[in-house]
C-alpha cells in the first residue's frame, strides 16, 4: 500500500476537529504547560513558507509536552487591526473589516492544512469587541492609576487626591511628567479643568505633548517600525517630526521593574542585552546651566559630572522649547533653516546616522563649575525625549562630542595632564578619552580633582554639585513613555469623551465602545483623524450611551475621542485573554489565571525585541499591579526563530532578443539576468512551457539549452514578491504533504538562524517519510508489523535515536533530528525490522514532526485513542552500551582497515590480533615492527621500519 498522503492528512485533520483532540480545558491534575506564538497579522498574500517557521517550531514542542503528559495550552489568533487593511480600504472604499475577515479565512485555511495543534476554540481576534472592550478596560485602569515609587507599583488616583487634599504635593513621590509643588489650600482652589490637568501629570495613561513621525498623506502618526529612510514603509510617503498632543502610557515608570525582571527570565544574553540597552539606566547628576545675560537656565543630565572642567560647548536638540528663546537674532534664519531640514528625519535615523550637522544659537551658557561662558549649539545628534534634550559637550572625552568640535572647530580641553585627544585615544567600548599611555597620566589638572581615581573623582563632583545647589544625584533612563495615538480608523476606539477639553471615560459597564461606521477612511478636510466622519460619535452623560454629533451641547452630551489606539494595544495582554477568551465579566477569570499563570514558550521574531516585549511586559506589571496577572513576567521562556529567505531564479535573455540561453552557455552572449517565478523552476531546470504561459511578452520566447534542458541561475535573496521567489505553502502541501513540510522547514536549519528555502531538497525528507511507511507495509500493500521480540540492534537502534531526539526537541535543534530519524529508519531497514514493540515508540517520538502520518499508522498498529495521548518513552542506557569497538588500524600514521574488538579487550591483545592479522601482512612486508601505539577505542598506529 503506498503512503497516500492527501487521503491520510485530510482524513485526520477531519478527525481533529471532529474529536475536539487540541480543545483544552484546566485540569488541576496535570501540570500547565502553555506554549504562544507571537501575534500574526493577516495580511492579504496569505501565507508563504517562510511564515509557519515559527509555528512549526512551538507546535513540535507543544506536541512534545503533551506526549510528557503536560497540560498544553496552544492557542492561535490574529492581530486584526492595522495600517495595511485601512490602507487598501482607503483605495479601494471595502470596509476594512471585510478585507480582514477575507484574510483571516485565507490564513485559517492554510495554517490547517499544516496541521497544528492549535486550540481554534480560543481563536481571538483584535477588532472583535468582545476582545478590545478588556484592551479599553485596561485603558481605563492606566488612566484611574499613577505609580508610586516608593511602593514600586501602581495605586488608585483616588488615593493620590486624598493626599493632595491633606497635604499637597508634600511627602508625595510619583512618577511624572514635570515636578510640581503645590499645598492642599491650593488644590482645593483649582478648578475642576484644572485638578484634572494636574492629575494628567501623575496618570499612567495621559495625554501629554510629544514629537511624533507624522506623515501628512496617511494623515497619521507612525510607529518608528512603520518608517524607513524618512517616508512610510507603506506607500513610500514623507513624514516628518512634528508635536503633538497624544495619549502616552508612563512605560518609564516600570523602567527599574523591567530591567530586574530580565533576570528571572530564560532569554537569549543577546536579547536581554538589547532590552538593557533600550532601558538605558545611568546613575549620573542634574546640574543647572544659566544662558549668559539671561534669565533662562536649563538642566543636563551627566553621568560624568566629574568632567565639567572639560566643557566647551552645549548642545540642545531641535524639538527643545529653548530653542527660539536663546536663537538670537542674528542666527535665526539659520537655526530655523536648520530646524526644517531636521523635521525630515526620524528619531531612528538621527540615532543611527553619525554624520555631524548643527548651527549655533547665537547664545552662551555659564558653566556653574568653572563660570566661564560656553557657547550653545543646536543639533540633532540630541533628542529631546532622552535626558533632559539637552548636553554639555566634553569632546575630549566623548565621541560624539569630539566629532562635532573637530567638524566645526570648536574648542577640545583634555581632563587629564598630557592627555593625548587625538581619535586614537578614544575607548571603543567606554566611548571616552583614554589616559594617554605616552604621558602616564592618571590624574585630573583641576587643583580640586587632583590625584583622584575616575570614581573617586565622580563621587567628590557629585558632592560638590549637592553641597552648592547646582543640581541633584539622579538615576536616569532612556525608555521613553509609549505614544498610545493613532490617527486611524481601523483600531480600537478610546472609551472617552471630552468635557471642558478635559478627557473623561466612559463608565466601566458601557464597555465596549464599538467603532462606528463612517463613510470616508481619510482624514476630515479640518485635518481631524477619520472618525471626524462619524455622525454618531458623541457620548450621553445622562443615558450612556452614544448618540448623534448634532446632540453635543457640552453640558450632558459630549464629543468622543477622535483618536484610536495603536497596534500594540490589542498584542500587549493577548496571553492572558487566550486563557479565558469567552469571559464576558473579566479579562480571565482567577483560578484560571491561576492555574496557567504565564507563557512558559514564546516563539516569535527578533524584530519585536524593544517593541512590543517592551510594552506586553509593562502593560503585564501594571496588571500584575492590580492583581489581575498572578506572575509579573508574561514569557518565561523566549525562543527567535530566524527568517526562511527566498531562494531565487533566473533566467539569462540575449539582448535585443526574446530568447533565453542556459545558464552554463550564458558567458558566450551578451544576456541580461531576469528572475522568473520559483514555482515554474524545479531542481533549477526551468519548465519551459510554463515559462511561456506565465507572461504574455514570453509566449514567443526562444531556448538556448543544454543537454535538452535550460538550467536557471540562482541566488538567495529575500523572499519577496517582487523577486518571484515567494513558496505558497499550500503548493508544497499538494505536492509532498504537510508532514513534508512541516519536517523540510526544520531540516533546513538551527530553528533560531536564517537559512534560504530550497526546493531541490524536499524530495529527500519526502523519500524519507516513504521509507519510513515502508517499515510498516511493502510496495504490494502487504502489512508487514509482526509481534515478535525486537533484537538487541533494533533496540539499540530506537533508544539511540529516542535520547538524541528528547535532547534535540529541548534544545530547539530540530534539524539534528531529522537526520536522526532518517539514520534510525535506514538501520532499521537494513536490519529488515517490522516488529511492533520498536515501531509503536518509533510512531511516538516522530509524532510532534509529522502528526497525520503517525496517526494513521499508530491506529493501523491497533490502538484507538490517539497517538496525541500516548507516552513519550524513556530511552534505556543499557541499550546504548557498546559491546564492540571499531578501531582504525593504520601504519606509520595512514589508516589501511578496520578491526572490531570487544569494548573490554586489553591493549596487548588488540596489538596481537592486528599484527596477526592476514591484511597487516601487506603493510609490514620486509620490514620490521618498531613499535605499536594503541589509543583506547580509537586508533591503532603500528610503526614499521
Amino acid at each position: 500500500m503506498e503512503y497516500n498522503f492527501r487521503e491520510i492528512e485530510k482524513k485526520w485533520q477531519k478527525r481533529w476537529v471532529d474529536n475536539k483532540t487540541y480543545q483544552v480545558t484546566e485540569d488541576d491534575t496535570k501540570q500547565k504547560f502553555y506554549v504562544l506564538n507571537m501575534f500574526p497579522y493577516p495580511s492579504g498574500a496569505g501565507l508563504h513558507v517562510g511564515h509557519p517557521l515559527g509555528y512549526i517550531a512551538s507546535d513540535i514542542y507543544a506536541r512534545y509536552k503533551r506526549l510528557q503528559g503536560f497540560n498544553v495550552l496552544n492557542p492561535m489568533g490574529y492581530d486584526a487591526y492595522g495600517l495595511p487593511a485601512e490602507q487598501y480600504a482607503i483605495q479601494t472604499g471595502q470596509h476594512p473589516a471585510i478585507t480582514t475577515v477575507n484574510n483571516i479565512n485565507r490564513y485559517r485555511e492554510q495554517l490547517d492544512k499544516i496541521g497544528f495543534s492549535f486550540d481554534w476554540n480560543r481563536e481571538i481576534r483584535t477588532c472583535d469587541p468582545e476582545y478590545y472592550h478588556w484592551t479599553q478596560w485596561a485603558f481605563q485602569q492606566m488612566f484611574q492609576s499613577y505609580y508610586d515609587n516608593k511602593l514600586q507599583k501602581a495605586q488608585p488616583i483616588a488615593q493620590l487626591v486624598k493626599a493632595f487634599e491633606a497635604n499637597g504635593t508634600e511627602g508625595i513621590n510619583a512618577a511624572c511628567s514635570e515636578e510640581l509643588s503645590f499645598t492642599a489650600d491650593e488644590w482645593k482652589a483649582m478648578s475642576e479643568k484644572q485638578q484634572q490637568e494636574t492629575l494628567m501629570n501623575y496618570r499612567i495613561a495621559y495625554l501629554g505633548e510629544t514629537m511624533v513621525n507624522w506623515c501628512p498623506q496617511l494623515g497619521t502618526v507612525l510607529a518608528n517600525d512603520e518608517v524607513v529612510d524618512g517616508v512610510s514603509e507603506r506607500g513610500g510617503y514623507p513624514v516628518v517630526q512634528k508635536k503633538m498632543r497624544q495619549w502616552c502610557l508612563r512605560v518609564s515608570a516600570y523602567a527599574q521593574r523591567l530591567l530586574d525582571g530580565l533576570e528571572t527570565i530564560d532569554w537569549t544574553d543577546s536579547l536581554k542585552e538589547t532590552q538593557r540597552n533600550w532601558i538605558g539606566r545611568s546613575e549620573g547628576t542634574e546640574v543647572q546651566f544659566k544662558v549668559k545675560d539671561s534669565d533662562l537656565e536649563f538642566t543636563i543630565f551627566t553621568t560624568r559630572a566629574d568632567t565639567m572642567f572639560g566643557v566647551t560647548f552645549m548642545v540642545l536638540a531641535p524639538e527643545s522649547e529653548l530653542v527660539p528663546q536663546v536663537t538670537t537674532e542674528a542666527q535665526k534664519a539659520e537655526v530655523e533653516a536648520y530646524l526644517d531640514r531636521t523635521k525630515k528625519r526620524t528619531e531612528r535615523e538621527r540615532i543611527s546616522d553619525r554624520s555631524v550637522t548643527g548651527v549655533f544659537s547665537g547664545s552662551y551658557a555659564i558653566n556653574p563649575f568653572t563660570g566661564e561662558a560656553v557657547p550653545i549649539w543646536i543639533s540633532d545628534y540630541v533628542l529631546a525625549g532622552y535626558g533632559t534634550g539637552a548636553i554639555m559637550a566634553v569632546p575630549a572625552h566623548d565621541s560624539r562630542d569630539y566629532a562635532f568640535a573637530k567638524h566645526f572647530g570648536l574648542e577640545i580641553r583634555p581632563l587629564v595632564e598630557g592627555c593625548d585627544v587625538s581619535e586614537e585615544s578614544f575607548d571603543a567600548k567606554e566611548g571616552i578619552v583614554c589616559n594617554s599611555p605616552k604621558a602616564g597620566a592618571t590624574s585630573y589638572c583641576d587643583l580640586s580633582l587632583n590625584g583622584l581615581t575616575i570614581k573617586e573623582a565622580i563621587a567628590a563632583t557629585k558632592k560638590y554639585v549637592k553641597e552648592h545647589h547646582l543640581g541633584r544625584v539622579k538615576v536616569n533612563y532612556r525608555l521613553r513613555d509609549a505614544i498610545f495615538s493613532r490617527q486611524r480608523y481601523w483600531g480600537e476606539p478610546f472609551p472617552v469623551y471630552y468635557k471642558d477639553n478635559m478627557p473623561y471615560m466612559i463608565p466601566e459597564s458601557c464597555l465596549p465602545l464599538e467603532l462606528p461606521e463612517v463613510d470616508k477612511f481619510l482624514p476630515t478636510e479640518t485635518g481631524e483623524p477619520p472618525l471626524g466622519h462619524a455622525t454618531k460619535w458623541a457620548w450621553d452623560t445622562v443615558n450612556n450611551c452614544v448618540v448623534e454629533n448634532s446632540k453635543i451641547d457640552n453640558q450632558t452630551i459630549f464629543p468622543l475621542e477622535l483618536n484610536t489606539m495603536p497596534g500594540f494595544a490589542g498584542s500587549s495582554a493577548y496571553y492572558l485573554r487566550y486563557m479565558d477568551p469567552r469571559n464576558h465579566t473579566a479579562l480571565v477569570a482567577p483560578n484560571v489565571d491561576a492555574y496557567w499563570k504565564n507563557v512558559d514558550l514564546y516563539v516569535g521574531g527578533t524584530e519585536h525585541a524593544t517593541g512590543h516585549l517592551i510594552y506586553s511586559r509593562f502593560w503585564n506589571k501594571f496588571l500584575h499591579d492590580l492583581g489581575i496577572s498572578v506572575v509579573e513576567e508574561p514569557f518565561q521562556k523566549l525562543v527567535n526563530q530566524g527568517m526562511i529567505q527566498g531562494r531565487s531564479n533566473f533566467v539569462y535573455r540575449i539582448k535585443d532578443t526574446n530568447t533565453f540561453v542556459s545558464l552554463g552557455l550564458k558567458d558566450q552572449y551578451d544576456t541580461t539576468p531576469l528572475h522568473v517565478d520559483v514555482n515554474i523552476v524545479s531542481n533549477d531546470v526551468l519548465d519551459v512551457e510554463a515559462f511561456k504561459n506565465w507572461r504574455p511578452e514570453y509566449n514567443t520566447a526562444e531556448f538556448i539549452l543544454e543537454d535538452g534542458k535550460y538550467i536557471c541561475g540562482w541566488a538567495v535573496e529575500k523572499m519577496s514578491k517582487s523577486m518571484f521567489n515567494v513558496v505558497n505553502p499550500d503548493m508544497i502541501v499538494e505536492k509532498y504533504g504537510a508532514d513534508t513540510l512541516r519536517m523540510y522547514e526544520m531540516f533546513l536549519g538551527p530553528v533560531e538562524q536564517s537559512k534560504p528555502w530550497d526546493t531541490n531538497g524536499i524530495d529527500g525528507v519526502h523519500r524519507f517519510l516513504k521509507k519510513f511507511w515502508s517499515l510498516f507495509y511493502d510496495r504490494s500493500g502487504q502489512y508487514l508489523v509482526t509481534d515478535e521480540a525486537a533484537t538487541k540492534d533494533e533496540l539499540k537502534s530506537l533508544h539511540k535515536l529516542i535520547k538524541k531526539v528528547t535532547g534535540d526537541i529541548e534544545t530547539f535543534s530540530y534539524n539534528t533530528s531529522i537526520s536522526a530519524f532518517m539514520i534510525c529508519v535506514n538501520e532499521l531497514s537494513s536490519l529488515k525490522c517490522n516488529k511492533k514493540e520498536v515501531l509503536n515508540q518509533l510512531i511516538i517520538v516522530l509524532t510532534p514532526f509529522a502528526p497525520h502520518v503517525c496517526e494513521e499508522l499508530w491506529e493501523t498498529l491497533g490502538n484507538t485513542d490517539s497517538v496525541c495521548d500516548a507516552h513519550w518513552p524513556a530511552y534505556n542506557e543499557e541499550y546504548l552500551v557498546e559491546n564492540t569497538v571499531n578501531y582504525t588500524i593504520s601504519f606509520n600514521g595512514k589508516a589501511r582497515f578496520n578491526m572490531e574488538f570487544p569494548a573490554d579487550a586489553a591493549s596487548d591483545a588488540i596489538q596481537a590480533e592486528v599484527l596477526a592479522d592476514e591484511r597487516s601482512a601487506k603493510w609490514m612486508e620486509g620490514k620490521s615492527v618498531v613499535k605499536v601505539i594503541v589509543v583506547p577505542k580509537k586508533i591503532v598506529n603500528v610503526v614499521v621500519k
